[in-house]
């Protein structure tokens, strides 16, 4: 058995997941979400829980076990509670603001920076420095969190660009301090 695969997900009583036709619909109080998944996986609800099967002990069906209960797991858990990516941006004058659904950020170009918001997604910038990207889709959450920080990523001599908030930058230290 998958390590993984073989835990089962437990369902809070507030969320509805049914599965048909190869796709998992799981709905709950933030919203809906859809998954379609391979017929050499089968999904059984009992006492809350779902538990997650396998037709076979091939190595692309083990791995496929292994997904899509990680898959299940991450959809149940955001249209409970949902997902949040915290984002640290660092430098002077550096600063963002949500317009619309647009994200306009200064990062030390000539230009303002602006970022489109996709649906299913929402963005909070505070005037300390500190974006907030949250939504119900774990994977558009993480993959948008990722866009932002690629526009300046954080060097390691002043520190400057926009990182994750529990990531650690190693600082070097400059010529300046190889007397």
């Amino acid at each position: 058995m998958s390590r993984v695969g073989k835990i089962p997900v437990k369902v809070p009583a507030n969320v509805k997941v049914s599965f048909n036709n190869g796709v998992i619909n799981v709905e709950g109080p933030k919203g809906k979400l859809a998954q379609v998944y391979h017929e050499v996986i089968k999904f059984e609800s009992k006492d809350g829980e779902i538990i997650v099967t396998r037709a076979n002990d091939e190595k692309q069906t083990k791995a496929f076990h292994g997904l899509y209960r990680n898959l299940l797991n991450n959809m149940i858990i955001g249209v409970s509670t949902g997902f949040t990516r915290v984002l640290i941006i660092n430098g002077v004058g550096y600063r963002a603001e949500v317009r619309d659904r647009l994200l306009v950020m200064n990062l030390g170009f000539s230009n303002e920076v602006f970022v489109g918001i996709p649906d299913g997604v929402s963005a909070k910038a505070e005037p300390n420095g500190r974006l907030e990207v949250s939504g119900i889709d774990k994977q558009r959450v993480g993959e948008f969190a990722a866009q932002i920080r690629k526009l300046r990523k954080p060097e390691p001599y002043k520190g400057k660009g926009i990182r994750y908030e529990n990531e650690h930058i190693r600082r070097k230290v400059g010529k300046s301090g190889v007397k």
